[in-house]
């Protein structure tokens, strides 16, 4: 196997599936060249539904060059309303053009403010908000500039074939196919899960499932990163040595909002103990909070499939002892979208009833996002996942947490499979595919890319 870029191994992607040499090149040298609409699943009223019974508003939003947050908080700042009426159902990559479903509760059409760098759609009223993971899935189009070596793009595109379990026969490693080829990559958590920049939203949540308040603080507040500016490096070096927080504040950039209010808090309260600490971390918004969370997660998960690329355990089929769930009988029709909530566990005499499920696209082979309710695989997946746990010092109780930071867990297909679409101009390639929610699709350019996946 091909190692991955080393601040991909940071966040536990360790590797590579594809042995072929990368393209290299840029992602999103423009907004536009990162394409990514929401294919939607949320239910409305007409916009005139009595306000009473659908206090909710749905919009659809383009964004340019927007990150869901920052939006979600301007668009309540023009509204003058909290911005916990604002929700969404799923956050996107800042650079590029997204569209996507927003709900703000209690306002009229006639509301809706004007905000740059957004086109906004009224589509009609519901009785509750668009929450998190109300979408079926994204479909993207994404151009990777100025690649260096574009010929490679068919080589990767074969091994990707392979992963995912496909016939090979009459695959040009050499040349790129006119159709569509369908693909597979491990279901990693991608980069911006874990902060593009600056990874280290994981550290922050495995410091809160550890209940480790002050930790999470510095984690979040202090630890530098070569990537940042030089003055903000400063800032959290000073944090880091110090434990100064109003002398953070003085140094502290202006754009690093959050740190600052949970300075601000630790100012505010003394910062004597944990409780003090731990009003800091929950200053920020309920959905980064929740974030943190998630992370910590999405760490042990890109660990478990790393460890499980390193066993040579396949990821299209199970093994003996493997936990998989059944496909979505709701989803689109082109859309392979998984059940968590309906799972088997794979034994020995059921094996090859399952592999056929898994090759007919009907179950999936998974791994746990880590809670209190987690059961964990038996035999060698099994082996993995305790391995795992035991390496980052957790259990699924420790998840049992106050307010925003519980988590019950559950569990993710290891493997996402796409049909994907590659044209190339000169030294550009476009993508075209879609994944079911949840997936990342710098997950499956950075087989081709191979390289810093902040270039």
């Amino acid at each position: 196997m091909r190692e991955a870029h080393p601040i991909e191994q940071v966040v536990g992607m360790e590797y590579y599936v594809s042995d072929a040499d990368g393209v290299g090149g840029r992602l999103r040298v423009s907004p536009e060249d990162f394409r990514v609409t929401e294919l939607e699943a949320f239910d409305t009223s007409p916009v005139d539904a009595d306000t009473g019974g659908y206090p909710h508003l749905v919009l659809r939003v383009e964004l340019h060059n927007w990150d869901t947050n920052d939006f979600a908080s301007a668009l309540s700042d023009k509204l003058g309303i909290s911005r916990e009426r604002v929700s969404w159902a799923g956050t996107k990559d800042k650079r590029a053009v997204t569209r996507q479903l927003f709900s703000v509760k209690g306002i009229d059409a006639g509301d809706v403010p004007e905000v740059d760098g957004a086109d906004v759609e009224i589509v009609g009223r519901a009785g509750r908000p668009v929450l998190f993971g109300d979408l079926a899935g994204n479909a993207f189009d994404i151009v990777v500039r100025d690649t260096e070596d574009p010929e490679n793009a068919a080589s990767v595109l074969a091994d990707l074939r392979a992963f995912a379990g496909e016939d090979a026969d009459g695959i040009d490693a050499d040349s790129l196919p006119d159709d569509e080829s369908t693909v597979g990559v491990p279901n990693f958590f991608g980069q911006q899960r874990f902060g593009s920049r600056r990874p280290v939203t994981h550290d922050v949540g495995l410091a809160i499932v550890r209940e480790d308040w002050e930790e999470a603080v510095l984690a979040y507040v202090g630890n530098p990163h070569e990537r940042e500016p030089e003055d903000t490096q400063a800032a959290r070096e000073y944090v880091d040595e110090t434990h100064d927080w109003q002398g953070a504040l003085d140094r502290l950039p202006r754009a690093l909002g959050y740190e600052r209010s949970m300075c601000h808090k630790l100012v505010e309260n003394g910062a004597e103990g944990p409780e003090d600490f731990r009003a800091a971390v929950e200053t920020l918004p309920t959905n980064l909070q929740t974030l943190f969370v998630n992370a910590a997660q999405s760490y042990v998960f890109n660990r478990v499939l790393s460890k499980r690329l390193e066993r040579g355990l396949p990821f299209d089929r199970p093994v003996e002892g493997d936990v998989v769930c059944f496909a979505d009988s709701d989803a689109p029709a082109d859309l392979r979208l998984p059940d968590p909530d309906r799972t088997q566990r794979v034994t020995e005499k059921r094996l090859r009833t399952v592999e056929r499920h898994c090759e007919r696209g009907r179950a999936f082979v998974t791994a746990p996002l880590v809670g209190t309710e987690t059961e964990l695989a038996d035999g060698e997946p099994g082996e993995i996942e305790r391995e795992v746990l035991s390496d980052v010092g957790l259990e699924p109780a420790d998840f049992d947490l106050p307010g925003e930071f519980d988590s019950e867990g559950t569990r993710r297909v290891v493997m996402v499979r796409t049909d994907l679409g590659v044209d190339r101009d000169g030294d550009d390639l476009t993508f075209s595919f879609a994944l079911p929610k949840g997936s990342y699709a710098t997950v499956l350019l950075r087989e081709f890319r191979k390289t810093d996946p902040g270039a």
